[in-house]
């Protein structure tokens, strides 16, 4: 059962990367679906711009990567009310453990060494040949799909790995 969703999460990653791009959104939207989660819109939305290494710049942490601890810190992370409590490290702990299956998998969390890694070189979005040739490439059909479904599938792993998390997923009442 918890392997079909992290399927699915990879999936709809995939799907939705390849027809709206913004990779921290499509991993975001993923994870929304996936566990049909309430109250995550201003959070999607808040996501577009880390897209390309933040502003299409390259030179950030890969935008799905970003989507991929956002999502995780809508269960782990810091309430306004806590500011000022304590460091809170589980989200710290969990932010760690993306961090590293990604960094694993692709070599950097940067963006531009990302594209490196699986194009063979990197490109700069703001140019439009060089956006073209990203997209000739695969960019958006079987590339940066597959990092977006990536990430998604291992955020999905690692919320579903906590007896806490499946709980108010409703996983353990069923």
């Amino acid at each position: 059962m918890i392997e079909s969703y992290c399927e699915k999460a990879y999936n709809l990653a995939f799907k939705y990367e390849a027809e709206f791009g913004s990779c921290p959104q499509a991993v975001l939207r993923a994870i929304r679906d996936t566990f049909n989660i309430k109250g995550m819109e201003p959070v999607i939305k808040s996501a577009h711009a880390l897209a390309g290494g933040l502003g299409l710049s390259g030179n950030g942490t890969c935008g799905a990567l970003s989507g991929g601890v956002m999502a995780l810190c809508f269960f782990y992370g810091r309430s306004l009310e806590d500011m000022g409590r304590g460091r809170f490290l589980k989200s710290y702990v969990k932010a760690k453990e993306l961090y590293d299956r990604f960094v694993n998998n692709f070599g950097s969390c940067i963006c531009r060494d990302v594209q490196a890694k699986i194009f063979g070189r990197s490109f700069n979005l703001w140019d439009p040949e060089d956006y073209k040739k990203f997209e000739e490439m695969g960019g958006h059909r079987d590339k940066c799909t597959d990092v977006s479904g990536k990430v998604a599938k291992w955020v999905a792993e690692i919320l579903l790995s906590d007896e806490n998390v499946k709980k108010q997923l409703g996983f353990l009442d069923k």
